[in-house]
C-alpha cells in the first residue's frame, strides 16, 4: 500500500536554490487532485512559482503549513488514494521526515566539515576543495571558462564515497589568483601538475568541463603518467565551432540581466539560471584582474572565434580509458564534435540537457561517473 502514497517535496526551481516558502495552498485536504493541477505557491528569494501535482488522487495532508519555510526535499504534503488508511499515512510522513531529518544533518555536516581553503602552489594561490578519503584513486575536477569550483556543488560530495575528490579555482577564475600567463591550456595543465605535486598524488582520475575538458586532455598528453582516466563532459578541442556569442557576452556583460541572458546559453531549461547564481558570477567579474584574465584565456583558446587547439588526435591517442559526456542540446559545443571518435571511448548524450550534465541532470552523471571510476581505478 506504501507505494500508493505519494509525497510532495519541496522542489528546487533553480541551481542555487536551497530553500522555499510555502506561500500558499491551492487544494484543501481530503480534495482530489490530477497530475499536473497546480498544487501550491512555492516562494523562493525572488520569485513565486505554482508547483504541479505530480500524482493523481487525494491530497491527503498539508505536512507544510502556509508561511513555512523549508529545505529542498522536505515534505510538504502527501497524495494519496483514499483507499489508503490514515495510520499508513501518518506512519508514511513519520518515516519521511525522520530519514530526511537524518540526511540533511550528514549533509549539513559534510558541508561545514571542509570549506574550501587557498594553497600556495608555484606562484599561484589556489582556492581548493577537498573532500572525501579512502583506498581509491582520487579525483580531480576541473571546471570550464568562467566557472569555478560551484559548478561541481551537485557532484563533488556525492563522488566523494571511499575517495579523494579534489576541485579548484583555475587561476583568473573564482577564488583563485588571476594571473593566466599565457592563458593557454598548457599553462592551465601545468599549474595542475603543480597542485598534484603539491598534494604528493602521483596519479589521479580527471573530470573535466567544457574548457576543463581541454585542459584535462592536454594533462594526459604531458603527464599522461599521471592520469589514470578522463571523464569528459562537453570538451574543448574537439572541433573548431564555439559560441562567441557566450564568450564574449560573459566577458562583457556587467549587468544582471545582461548576464543573466549569456548565461542562459548554459542550460536547456532557462528556468535555472536565477538571480542569485548571476549575482556569484557578477561578483566574481568585479573582482580585480578577473575580466582580463578571461580576455587573455579567450584569445589564446578562441582565437578569430573558433577554437584554438585541435585535441582529437590526443583522445585518439589516449594513454588511458576515456568516457564522454555531453548534452544533446548543447549551445556552447555542440555534441556532434563528439562524432567519430574511437569505439573503445564510451560516449554517454543527455536528452533535453545543454552543457552543464552534471548540474542539469547531476544523478545521472554522478552514476556514470562512479561506475567509470571503480572500474578503473588502480
Amino acid at each position: 500500500m506504501a507505494s500508493e502514497i505519494t509525497p510532495i517535496t519541496m522542489p528546487k526551481f533553480g541551481l542555487a536554490m536551497t530553500e522555499g516558502k510555502v506561500a500558499g495552498w491551492m487544494i484543501a485536504p481530503g480534495k482530489p487532485v490530477k497530475a499536473g493541477d497546480e498544487l501550491v505557491d512555492i516562494e523562493t528569494s525572488k520569485i513565486t512559482n505554482a508547483f504541479e501535482s505530480p500524482a493523481s488522487g487525494i491530497l491527503r495532508r498539508q505536512v507544510a503549513p502556509n508561511g513555512e519555510t523549508l529545505p529542498v526535499g522536505a515534505l510538504i504534503g502527501v497524495v494519496a488514494d483514499a483507499s489508503v488508511p490514515d495510520a499508513e499515512i501518518d506512519e508514511f510522513i513519520t518515516r519521511f521526515q525522520a530519514e530526511f531529518a537524518e540526511s540533511n544533518a550528514s549533509a549539513k555536516g559534510e558541508e561545514t566539515a571542509v570549506e574550501p581553503t587557498l594553497v600556495t602552489v608555484g606562484t599561484h594561490t589556489l582556492r581548493v576543495h577537498d573532500l572525501g578519503m579512502g583506498n581509491a584513486t582520487p579525483l580531480v575536477l576541473i571546471h570550464g571558462f568562467g566557472g569555478d569550483l560551484k559548478n561541481w556543488m551537485l557532484n563533488h560530495a556525492a563522488l566523494a564515497h571511499g575517495r579523494r575528490v579534489i576541485a579548484f579555482d583555475l587561476p583568473g577564475h573564482g577564488g583563485s589568483s588571476k594571473d593566466v600567463g599565457p592563458g593557454t591550456l598548457a599553462f592551465f595543465a601545468d599549474v595542475t601538475v603543480q597542485l598534484l605535486e603539491h598534494f604528493d598524488l602521483p596519479k589521479v582520475h580527471v573530470m573535466g568541463h567544457s574548457l576543463g575538458g581541454g585542459i584535462a586532455l592536454t594533462l594526459a598528453q604531458a603527464a599522461p603518467q599521471r592520469v589514470a582516466s578522463l571523464c569528459l563532459l562537453a570538451p574543448a578541442g574537439l572541433g573548431p565551432q564555439v559560441n562567441m556569442a557566450f564568450i564574449n557576452g560573459f566577458i562583457e556583460a556587467d549587468r544582471t540581466r545582461a548576464l543573466q541572458d549569456v548565461l542562459k546559453f548554459l542550460v536547456h531549461d532557462k528556468s535555472l539560471i536565477g538571480r542569485r547564481m548571476t549575482d556569484d558570477v557578477l561578483r566574481y567579474k568585479r573582482l580585480d584582474g578577473a575580466q582580463a584574465a578571461l580576455q587573455t584565456v579567450a584569445a589564446a583558446c578562441f582565437p578569430d572565434g573558433r577554437q584554438g587547439d585541435d585535441l582529437r588526435p590526443v583522445l585518439d591517442a589516449a594513454p588511458c580509458p576515456v568516457t564522454l559526456l555531453w548534452g544533446e542540446e548543447d549551445e556552447i559545443l555542440p555534441v556532434t564534435q563528439a562524432d567519430g571518435l574511437s569505439a573503445s571511448i564510451a560516449r554517454h548524450v543527455f536528452g533535453a540537457i545543454g552543457h552543464m550534465p552534471q548540474l542539469e541532470c547531476a544523478s545521472d552523471v554522478n552514476g556514470i561517473v562512479e561506475t567509470f571510476l571503480t572500474q578503473h581505478d588502480h
